[in-house]
């Protein structure tokens, strides 16, 4: 039969019976076609779960047949007919040291050895050599050095894949690959266009592991690419593109639109890790998508029960990080005080402890679990698994407990020892816009008069460090900062600048509306200064009027 009308009908055939029965009618069929069909058995006869049907695959007596003329005219084949059909032969779970496997991969490396092999085949040999073996497999090498001497701009998208899945897994800390990898690089960015779903996660993935982080305008076009493949990606494909957006601090506003688009409509049908990862993208990019969230919510609700307890953890810490509460709050909350009472001791204590801090962020108090974690055995597991009690572990610790003492009067539980307390919360670097503090203090300054009347940065007894202090006697007037007698008022200045909101939103994150909270419950009068208000002062003057309005409403204006 003409090769081109046997796969025709190869592929219209939808089970392993028919194609047997099919095979059976012809009188002879190329090594090609053979395993064209063999492949084709693999199409339909193996899933997630592998073969669904072993005996009445690998009993037939045509199988039988095939696989032996395979393993005893190995030599005579051609090399399409032998890589396709050891590829076929790995999908259908045959016994990597069987003699029929054995005799492929003898005859392939053999193969291999005298350069007989084009660049479709190497990819296929390593494919094979990879599901066989594994990255440390010594013959990926081999086939990396035949690969550098072809011509790498006439490489089709699957052969340019391939390498990157080679180099990927063989290319060692210090081993000088650069050189190809530029190549690589520079060529594939000329066919992104090109790419499929499945070769544009598996590249960024590569990109990722070969921390090539240089290679800016292929790292570009692959993530503004991946937005028209979102629903189509499989969950781990979607997972090892989102990594890659993270690891390379990659964000698009497309994509997010397309992850708007495409979870809420799939949630249900998606992978828990995959969902989780999505959540954790949103959290680190600070990008508070309601649609996602709200999505998350009601599948939390609804199969929470199946999570692993770092999914949970991955689907709820976002919640309190962006300071965002679903319409579903109660139920969301009710459904993961269910699933801590049943499953507490399965948590790793790190991450028990970053979820139930995110909760109070949001005034979600889980003073039922506070005991546990206030408990020196708890404490003794937090020390002892990295990164034990560092810095962030105990400002962590810190706020749970001062949240108790301020916002939870009626728990009457154990405490948080004073050597586990830290004196002053961690403030990153990136959270204090120094910039919009300096106009600020600039405006105070013209309209106070003296620099005396206000400090900033100032370290509270209560852990936190207030941007900017204003005193006031009984009587309203302003007192010197240094001042500690007569203090009947304290203003708070929050001088919140991009940093402390979720990207393009004016909700602020987790920990800055905890701060404010508790500020205000230790007595200081808080006043925001959110940058959205201030950016458009133009002058000293307007900037005083600005402060004058929001600090003293009731008093007379600038200059009155």
């Amino acid at each position: 039969m003409d090769e081109q009308l046997f796969f025709k009908k190869l592929n219209s055939l939808c089970t392993s019976k028919e194609i047997f029965y099919f095979l059976s009618s012809l009188e002879a069929m190329s090594d090609t076609m053979a395993s064209g069909a063999l492949q084709r058995i693999a199409e339909v006869e193996v899933d997630d779960n592998g073969l669904k049907n072993p005996k009445g695959v690998l009993e037939n007596e045509v199988f039988r047949a095939l696989c032996f003329q395979f393993e005893f005219e190995s030599s005579k084949l051609s090399n399409t007919g032998l890589l396709n059909a050891l590829q076929a032969l790995i999908k259908l779970r045959i016994d990597p040291q069987s003699t029929l496997m054995a005799s492929l991969l003898s005859e392939g490396k053999e193969r291999l050895g005298k350069g007989q092999l084009t660049v479709k085949n190497l990819c296929a040999l390593g494919e094979s050599l990879l599901e066989l073996e594994g990255p440390s497999c010594a013959t990926l090498e081999q086939i990396m050095n035949r690969m550098q001497e072809k011509d790498i701009e006439k490489w089709s998208p699957r052969e340019l894949v391939m390498v990157y899945k080679i180099l990927q897994v063989t290319v060692r800390e210090g081993e000088q690959c650069q050189d190809l990898l530029n190549r690589l690089n520079s060529v594939t960015l000329n066919i992104v266009s090109q790419l499929s779903p499945k070769f544009t996660s598996i590249i960024l993935s590569s990109l990722v592991v070969l921390h090539q982080t240089q290679s800016v305008p292929l790292i570009t076009a692959l993530c503004k690419h991946s937005v028209k493949h979102i629903p189509y990606f499989t969950g781990d494909e979607l997972v090892n593109v989102l990594e890659a957006f993270l690891y390379f601090g990659h964000r698009e506003e497309i994509f997010t639109e397309a992850l708007e688009t495409h979870v809420p409509k799939s949630i249900f049908t998606m992978h828990p890790q995959t969902v989780s990862k999505v959540m954790q993208y949103c959290c680190r990019k600070m990008i508070l998508s309601k649609p996602i969230f709200d999505a998350a919510a009601e599948s939390f609700i609804s199969d929470a029960d199946r999570f692993t307890t770092d999914q949970i953890a991955g689907y709820i810490i976002p919640f309190g990080t962006l300071n965002y509460l679903p319409p579903s709050a109660s139920s969301l909350f009710r459904k993961l005080e269910t699933v801590l009472h049943a499953r507490f001791s399965h948590f790793q204590p790190h991450t028990l402890l970053k979820l139930l801090h995110s909760c109070v962020l949001i005034q979600r108090y889980p003073v039922n679990f506070l005991p546990k974690i206030f408990s020196p055995y708890f404490l003794q597991q937090l020390q002892a698994q990295p990164p034990g009690l560092d810095r962030i572990v105990t400002s962590q610790l810190t706020q749970l407990f001062l949240t108790v003492n301020l916002e939870c009067p009626f728990y009457e539980g154990p405490k948080l020892l004073p050597k586990y307390q830290v004196k002053t919360f961690l403030m990153p670097p990136s959270s204090l816009d120094v910039h919009l503090l300096k106009r600020v203090k600039t405006g105070l300054l013209y309209l106070l008069k003296k620099r005396i009347y206000f400090a900033s940065e100032v370290s509270t007894p209560y852990f936190y460090t207030v941007d900017i202090e204003i005193k006031l006697d009984e009587e309203g007037f302003v007192l010197p900062a240094a001042q500690c007698e007569e203090v009947h008022r304290r203003i708070a200045l929050c001088v919140d600048g991009q940093n402390r909101f979720c990207i393009n939103s004016h909700n602020l994150l987790g920990e800055e509306a905890i701060k404010q909270r508790h500020l205000q419950l230790l007595g200081y009068e808080v006043v925001q200064i959110p940058f959205f208000e201030i950016e458009s002062l133009q002058n000293c003057r307007k900037m005083a009027e600005y402060l004058h309005k929001r600090i003293f409403p009731h008093t007379y204006g600038v200059g009155c």
